[in-house]
């Protein structure tokens, strides 16, 4: 048994510690760009966190000084639900990321869809101190143009360039270089050749120029030409620029005329795609990694806030007070005087060092107001000895009911002295049942003690409550835990009142909840039986509540003669 005890520990323990390191991963060391404070913060924060939980824990089963437990629970407590919805967030994010990313994804590239430029233009500058004139690049087409001395003819495929410069007589056109040829009285000769770059004492190859006596030579892609015989860039034999077209070579006619081209670009053919200028600076496209940190942090700072959220909101609908239900309840056995008698049930106020003197006198307000023809106390009134809630529960003896209030032991209550508890609770003026009936004008009233008390010899005894009873009047039984309603069954009781749920009080702790209870919360049905489940005042543990809100029923009874 021991050892079945400690791997079920080990096991526990591997869960809680993978589930705060994926939480603190998520949280903190995705969102950070490399170790540092900000992780460290994070690690104290969680762990730090779960000490407070589990000190507050052992403060109060172990009746340490209430002052300290006091200073414990609260944060302690509170963390225990903030961590439940961390992790339910951070679980939920890993929906959310992959499709935020796929839409910033999109986005970017609808941005730079939209971004492209169309056909490039550029402008040529007379050296002999003429305006330039800006030119557009032709559509790529076959060209010949003819020699002029020497019966020469160059036949090139034009393709865009950066930049043509004219002089007095002659042109500038770009061509590719495998296409270029020359004719010298009828005979083919290749006149194919790499530019060689020019010395300008600059390390950059100047722009050629026609005159009016001769031909010049262009080298393939320039990004300018400077008036008055300034130097020209132009890009390196082999090296073409990124993001433009493959360098095509400028041919010029004129007398005597040479055509200088680059080598031929590697590839089936010549790049006749409009050049595309380069984006400027500080407009590119932010990288994965980026992308993926700005994600992160999105998600993460989402998840935060969701569970802040709704820790804070389930603190407040506790610490506000239980609201109202009405329930209607019908039992055949009921004469028809009692036809609406109205019964105030409260269940799990958990008096503690969170909910203390100031909640339970909310709670006897409400419970006041109603009005109730009884009120029936069901278990888990208190989490602590007598000594420190004393005080706490002092409000109780407000409590006004037509035919008085009663009392039945919880698992709490053995938690916390249920003989001193007993007692106090008859010193407030409630009157508590202890495996014992009391005969109401109309019905019979019973209340067992709580399973949990078998332990001390004090566990519940049915035959004791209920064994000699007219079974022709209806029968109401007080018993803290659902699970009681076999044995009601039984012993034809005619309605079980019943808390301990909490109506799960931390969703999804409601699957947990109704796995162990035959009911969860509300009005039920075991053969002749009905079976009414509580979700309790207060809470336990984290003062909050999330998807089970707080309630004090009124129990309306109806009779089927009525």
């Amino acid at each position: 048994m021991v050892i079945v005890f400690v791997v079920v520990a080990v096991l526990v323990m591997a869960v809680i510690v993978t589930a705060n390191w994926y939480v603190w991963r998520r949280l903190f060391r995705d969102t950070t760009r490399g170790p540092g404070l900000t992780r460290r913060v994070g690690a104290v924060l969680i762990a730090g966190g779960w000490i407070l939980a589990i000190t507050a824990l052992v403060a109060e089963r172990s009746g340490a000084p209430f002052w300290l437990q006091q200073v414990l629970a609260w944060p302690g407590f509170l963390w225990l639900a903030l961590s439940i919805y961390l992790l339910l967030a951070v679980l939920a994010g890993e929906i959310v990321r992959p499709l935020l990313r796929r839409f910033l994804e999109h986005r970017a590239r609808r941005t730079d869809q939209g971004a492209q430029p169309g056909p490039a233009t550029s402008t040529a500058s007379s050296p002999a101190g003429s305006a330039g004139r800006p030119t557009t690049a032709p559509d790529p087409a076959p060209a010949s143009q003819p020699g002029g001395g020497g019966g020469a003819a160059s036949t090139a495929t034009a393709v865009p360039a950066a930049g043509t410069r004219a002089g007095g007589g002659g042109a500038t056109a770009s061509a590719a270089p495998d296409a270029a040829s020359q004719r010298d009285g009828g005979a083919d000769a290749p006149a194919t050749a790499p530019a060689a770059p020019q010395a300008n004492g600059s390390g950059t190859a100047p722009a050629s120029e026609a005159g009016d006596a001769g031909g010049a030579s262009a080298s393939g892609i320039v990004a300018g030409s400077r008036a008055g015989g300034g130097a020209t860039q132009a890009s390196a034999p082999g090296q073409p620029t990124p993001g433009r077209p493959a360098p095509a070579a400028a041919s010029q006619p004129g007398r005597g005329a040479a055509a200088t081209v680059l080598p031929p670009p590697i590839g089936p053919g010549p790049d006749t795609s409009p050049e595309v200028s380069p984006e400027p600076a500080g407009t590119a496209t932010p990288t994965g990694p980026s992308r993926r940190l700005f994600v992160s942090r999105v998600v993460a700072g989402a998840a935060a806030a969701a569970a802040v959220g709704t820790v804070g909101y389930g603190t407040y609908g506790v610490l506000r007070g239980p609201k109202v239900k009405r329930v209607t309840v019908p039992l055949a056995k009921l004469p028809r005087a009692a036809h609406g008698y109205r019964i105030a049930v409260v269940s799990d106020v958990h008096l503690g060092p969170v909910l203390g003197r100031g909640f339970a006198q909310k709670v006897v307000d409400t419970i006041n107001s109603t009005q109730p023809d009884l009120i029936a106390v069901v278990g888990d009134l208190v989490d602590g000895s007598v000594k420190d809630l004393g005080p706490a529960a002092a409000p109780l003896a407000q409590l006004r009911a037509r035919h008085g209030s009663y009392f039945v032991t919880g698992n709490h209550e053995y938690f916390s002295g249920a003989e001193q508890w007993v007692e106090e609770v008859r010193r407030l003026g409630i009157d508590p049942l202890e495996n014992a009936r009391r005969e109401m004008p109309y019905f019979d009233l019973a209340g067992v003690n709580d399973v949990a008390g078998e332990e001390e010899g004090q566990g519940p005894d049915f035959a004791k409550a209920l064994g000699d009873r007219d079974t022709a009047r209806a029968c109401v039984l007080l018993a803290h835990q659902p699970v009681q309603i076999h044995d009601a069954v039984e012993h034809g009781v005619d309605l079980q009142l019943s808390g301990h749920t909490h109506g799960g009080q931390l969703w999804p702790g409601n699957l947990i909840a109704s796995g162990a209870n035959p009911t969860l919360a509300g009005l039920d049905r075991y053969g002749d039986t009905q079976l009414y489940v509580s979700r309790g005042a207060g809470a336990w543990g984290p003062p909050t509540r999330v998807g089970a809100p707080s309630d004090i029923t009124l129990i309306e009874l109806a009779s089927r003669r009525a």
